[in-house]
């Protein structure tokens, strides 16, 4: 009995071994397809060279220019530990990589930090592939060690995508309510904060009662992360 036990617990062991084996080969495979899918796109066109592009739109709005509802209502719905980490949210991250484990695929669901995010606008596609999600990585630490966390937020907001063909704050206060983004009103500022997740889903045009549900999730957001009280309307 002894050395039957001793027989499935070798066993097991090197089924434990080629599992572990064949992991580290599939993650070594996807970094290293990610690390070069990063330098062929920051070779192509260097990380300055979109940064500048992004300032010279005729669209780009500092950031002092911003509504600063809209900026709290942003970091707190969408990466409420922006200041805090280097570019990835470990923990999101970990909570994401649970998700797509418990779904069985890829969903990339969440995660993302704003410096994520920015890197993607700036590079990618929305292709669903671990191997563009470590370029978006690489890319990510190198932004951070460029540019200011201001910085980064500031391209941000004006490369995201918020629906009804608006790319970036000014395009989006200006069409859905004829205003700068400075003019935005509390809930107005939630309302667009909540769109780039997914524009066409929750964008006012599309479908109002998604819209206000979506605008109460960013005020929840902000009322958890401290940026507003509980009572503010």
């Amino acid at each position: 009995m002894a050395k039957i036990s001793k027989k499935k617990g070798n066993k097991i062991k090197k089924f434990f071994l080629i599992v572990f084996l064949i992991l580290t080969l599939v993650l070594s495979v996807i970094l290293l397809n990610g690390y070069n899918m990063c330098k062929e796109a920051t070779t192509k066109v260097s990380i300055d060279d979109k940064i500048k592009e992004i300032r010279n739109n005729a669209n780009f709005i500092n950031i002092d220019k911003v509504s600063r509802y809209y900026l709290d209502a942003t970091i707190a719905v969408e990466d409420h530990r922006f200041y805090k980490h280097f570019g990835v949210d470990p923990i999101a991250t970990i909570n994401a990589l649970f998700d797509n484990i418990l779904s069985g695929e890829f969903v990339g669901r969440g995660g993302s930090s704003i410096t994520q995010q920015l890197a993607k606008n700036m590079y990618f596609s929305q292709e669903k592939k671990f191997s563009r999600k470590v370029a978006e990585l690489f890319v990510a630490f190198q932004l951070e060690q460029k540019l200011t966390k201001q910085e980064i937020l500031e391209l941000y907001i004006n490369i995201i995508y918020f629906g009804n063909g608006y790319y970036g704050i000014r395009q989006a206060s200006l069409g859905y309510y004829d205003k700068t983004p400075l003019e935005l009103t509390f809930d107005e500022a939630l309302l667009i904060a909540g769109l780039p997740s997914a524009p066409s889903v929750y964008s006012p045009t599309v479908n109002e009662k998604l819209s206000k549900e979506r605008k109460e999730q960013v005020r929840k957001a902000m009322i958890k992360h401290g940026y507003i009280e509980k009572s503010n309307d």
